[in-house]
């Protein structure tokens, strides 16, 4: 609970200080979305090694931030931080929560965080509400997919705001990413650190071109979608008020990787 409060305390000066031209928008002061992640891991979309034990298919709970365009959680072509890398390997949150909170409290660029919690199959669904600002109008999040190497789904970096006005809903479809910081080939690879470190690649149905590799679909063009995310703006109630809002989960921060 500790890093949940020395991060209030710096996404409370986040959402009153200046940042970068290139994250305004003119839209109203405030917007509060939900988000849903919808699971397609299923065993029909995804035949090849499918985990059915030990453990099973499941998502680990999300993780993300609202912000401006001076942070980055995670990129594509870029090399994962050391909190991405644990959350992607391990399920775990604690080194990404401090790097979110040392972005807000250096450059004021994180306005909020949000957590939903982990789904215990390769389908499903979870939610929970974000809130963004014209200063901070990027939405940015990772889940880990379990069993793997260090492989996730997530958003970089997308905008709520076009022009002056905040989008009502948003759907993306998600596919699987690899952190570059495990050289497993399956699900259920033991550890196998990436030395030198490698970048953040989309795994494709032949890329990893190798038949080990769990995604390897040589017969398809593109894989399907393995998750969905949709956002959706919330009216205000009849007296013009946003309802009400915790922008500050209220448990542990820690992720727990394995669903029973």
């Amino acid at each position: 609970k500790v890093i949940w409060t020395l991060l209030a305390a710096a996404v409370g000066c986040a959402s009153s200080l200046p940042v970068g031209d290139d994250s305004l928008c003119s839209a109203e002061e405030l917007a509060k979305y939900s988000i849903t992640f919808t699971g397609k891991w299923s065993q029909a979309a995804f035949p090849k090694q499918y985990p059915l034990y030990r453990p099973p298919a499941q998502w680990s709970a999300m993780l993300g931030v609202t912000h401006s365009s001076d942070y980055s959680m995670w990129k594509k072509n870029e090399y994962a931080s050391n909190g991405v890398r644990d959350f992607a390997e391990k399920g775990e949150a604690w080194v990404l929560m401090k790097e979110i909170e040392e972005a807000g409290e250096k450059i004021q660029s994180v306005h909020g965080i949000f957590s939903a919690p982990a789904i215990s199959s390769g389908t499903g669904q979870t939610s929970t509400e974000l809130e963004v600002h014209p200063r901070h109008p990027l939405v940015s999040f990772v889940v880990r997919i379990v069993p793997s190497p260090d492989w996730f789904v997530g958003i970089d970096s997308l905008n709520l705001c076009e022009d002056d006005h905040w989008l009502e809903e948003v759907t993306v479809d998600l596919f699987p990413y690899d952190a570059g910081t495990d050289s497993g080939f399956t699900f259920s690879s033991p550890n196998f650190a990436t030395i030198p470190q490698d970048t953040v690649t989309e795994i494709t149905c032949s890329s990893p071109s190798h038949p080990a590799n769990s995604f390897y679909y040589p017969k398809l063009k593109i894989l399907p979608p393995i998750a969905q995310v949709t956002m959706v703006k919330i009216k205000k109630n009849l007296l013009g008020l946003p309802a009400p809002y915790d922008n500050m989960p209220d448990k542990s921060n820690e992720v727990i990787d394995i669903v029973s």
